[in-house]
This record gives structure tokens, sequence and C-alpha cells, in this order.
């Protein structure tokens, strides 16, 4: 990878995120840009979950060290964790992982299987105690904001919800112009950081490869890359210097519901264990962006794009114009700003945003007639067009998350 692919390299030229060793290592803070990315990618995967009938939640980043006991994170995972904290006699940590809130959320109710499958979604930050070394940019970083979800169904209903949750996966991809690398059937390996529980691993595995396979997706197996608890549908990615990375996951657990003593009430009338299935739709925010980033040399999809149009008058006398444009912009949703003369020569100006989707060139001609003329990011100009025109057909394939910039009909 060069450096000009290098996201760390480009976060930081484009105004994205940034680090100071006064906030800490693996613990990059956010500018203005990089947020409107984030929030962006993040309102995007809730309105694809609300669509698919997830109910969100909060939860605390927090927990005593004995929710981590049951969950088995603390026999299993507690290098990664960060040590417990000392409050008023008890021990608490930052969450390594959101489950076992999210199994004490669902606890917390009594259910029917009529509920089932319950789908419950949460963008949540949790923290890992990665060691300095392997600290980088976004793609390792020790606080985490984590696109999490858990369903819990019923055995019967375990191989549909994880097909969905790989259609999920496949829309925010093409949305989002990823590619994924291989999928992996993630497998446990020799050594103990497994739950012993050989029956469960049978099940879990089987209705994970059974899903692979009526999905067609190819597919490897890979020992000693599954959760502790579980194996998993890994979605591997790659990035600019080919390093290999796991990006969305879809998991099966039989562990967990038997820990927390989770239950429905079946049509029998009596209590059955439900099976709680881990998904995640893009992973980590943090490393969804390091990895758009790269894959596109910051040049977002439009959608995704923290400037969509900027406002190219060629004189002052276009300014009263192009304010206007601007604010038409902002009714329609629409993330636009004026760079007006004062920013240089229009070719400088044109240089400067050659990563926005859209130029929207005014001049003595257009302002009288009301039209504005679009460059595209991708070279193409187009002819002078009424200015609602222009807006209307951005909104329409921004509202479609498109990757396409210009198409004869959105429709």
């Amino acid at each position: 990878m060069t450096a000009k692919q290098d996201h760390r390299r480009l976060g930081r030229e484009l105004g994205l995120f940034d680090t100071d060793p006064l906030i800490g290592a693996g613990l990059p803070y956010w500018l203005p840009d990089g947020a409107t990315v984030r929030h962006t990618l993040e309102e995007y995967i809730r309105a694809a979950e609300r669509r698919a009938g997830y109910q969100h939640v909060y939860s605390p980043v927090l927990g005593k060290r004995e929710l981590y006991e049951i969950s088995g994170h603390w026999a299993h995972y507690s290098d990664d964790m960060f040590p417990p904290m000392d409050l008023g006699g008890e021990q608490v940590v930052l969450r390594p992982s959101l489950c076992p809130h999210h199994a004490v959320i669902y606890r917390s109710r009594s259910h029917s299987y009529r509920e089932l499958p319950l789908r419950m979604a949460e963008l949540g930050g949790m923290y890992r105690s990665e060691l300095s070394g392997v600290l980088g940019g976004l793609t390792r970083v020790r606080a985490i904001q984590l696109n999490d979800a858990h369903i819990f169904c019923t055995l019967d209903q375990v191989a549909e919800e994880a097909q969905a949750a790989l259609e999920m996966i496949r829309q925010a991809y093409e949305a989002l112009g990823i590619t994924p690398t291989r999928y992996r059937l993630s497998l446990p390996g020799p050594g103990g950081k497994y739950v012993a529980a050989p029956a469960k691993w049978q099940r879990s595995t089987a209705v994970l490869t059974d899903v692979l396979d009526r999905s067609g997706l190819p597919y490897e197996a890979a020992e000693g890359e599954a959760a502790f608890y579980g194996p998993k549908i890994d979605v591997q990615v790659t990035d600019g210097a080919g390093r290999e990375s796991t990006l969305s996951t879809v998991q099966v657990d039989f562990h967990q519901p038997e820990q927390f003593d989770l239950h429905y009430i079946g049509a029998d009338g009596a209590k059955h264990r439900p099976v709680m299935v881990h998904r995640s739709i893009i992973g980590s925010v943090e490393r969804a962006v390091a990895h758009l980033i790269e894959q596109h040399g910051g040049a977002f999809p439009t959608w995704l794009a923290p400037t969509q149009l900027v406002i190219l008058p060629i004189s002052d006398t276009e300014l009263p114009n192009a304010a206007a444009l601007a604010r038409q912009c902002i009714r329609l949703g629409l993330r636009a700003q004026v760079a007006g003369p004062d920013r240089g020569s229009l070719g400088a100006r044109i240089r400067e945003a050659r990563l926005v989707p859209y130029q929207a060139v005014i001049g003595a001609k257009e302002a009288a007639d009301d039209h504005v003329a679009l460059r595209l990011r991708d070279g193409r100009r187009l002819d002078p067009q009424p200015v609602s025109d222009a807006l209307t057909h951005i909104s329409a394939l921004v509202g479609k998350h498109s990757t396409t910039l210009w198409t004869d009909a959105t429709s």
C-alpha cells in the first residue's frame, strides 16, 4: 500500500479524524467532516435495521465483573479487557462486547413464542485493551463503536435469520461500494479459549454451514477463528497493503441463552430456551470508515460524502445566486458549500474540490436563467440545466444510496 492509499494519511489530509498523545493511543477523535461520514453511516444502518424489524436499545458501557463471569467473557476473554475498577465494594469493567447487556435486557421481560424472532440492535460503545504495538489509525482502536444486534429466536428460525443478515450485509456493501474478499466459516481450534460444549458447537456449526451452502456463496473454513461461545460467518475485506480483516459477522450462540437462563413461553405453555444470533452489518464504525477511506481514496459515494455539492460562482456578482443555491440544498437535506472567488481562480477551486461528487459552476448566463452547469467528480461536464432539475436528480440518487454519479433517469 502506498502512502497515498493509507487511511491514516488520507484521514488527516481530508480533515476526517486525528489523534493526540494527550488523549492516548488508540483513541482517535473525529473532526467535523469525519463526524458527518460517521453519522451518515450510522443513520443508514439504523434505517436499514428498522426496515428489517429491529428494535433499537441503549445500554451502558460499564458492567459488573459478575456480568462477564456469567457470559464467559471473564474466563475466555479477560486478557483483552481493561482491568476492573473498584466502586463501592463492587468491581465494574468497561465492556468488551454488547451481548451480555442485550441478554439481560431480553431477560428483563417475559416473552411469548409469538414475539419471536425478537431482533434487538444497538450502535454502542465497547472497549478492548489492545497492545500499543498493534494500534493504528481507525483499524485497531481501544474505544470501538460497534454496529451490533442480537436476534432471539427459536431453533427453526435461526437459518432464516442468519440468511436475512447476510442479505443485509450484501445490500450495505452495494451501497458503500465495498467488495468482500471472501466469506469465512470461523471454527474453533485447539486450546482452551472456547466454551467446552461439543454438542452446541456441532449444532451451531451445522446451521451456519447449511446457511452458507444454501446461499451459494463461496466460503472457506478456518479453524481457530471462532468466538469463544460459537462459530461465525465472517465477511473478510482486504486493505491496500493486502492485509485481510473481518468487517461483518453472523454468529450462532447456544451458550449465553443458557448462561443467563433465557426463555420464552411456547405454544404448549411451557418454557423453552431461545437461540441467540449475533450479527453485525458493518462491524465497528471505525474499521468500516478506515476501509471506506482506502477503498475510495476519500472520494466517497455521494450519499456518504461530507460535502456533496460545492458551488462555484465565477465572480462576486454570482455570489447571491450561489448562496440561494446553498439554501435550496440545505432544505433538500443535501450537504453543500460555496467556494467563492476569494478562494482562488475557478481552476484552483475545481482542483481543490476534486473529491466532491458535484461541482456547480454559476456564471452570468446561468445566474440570469436560474441554471447551473454541473461538473462531475469523474470528469464529465453536463450542459447547463435548471437548478431544480439538477437538485431533484441528485436528491434521487442520494435517497437511493446509489454509487452512481449521474444517470439519464433515476427511476
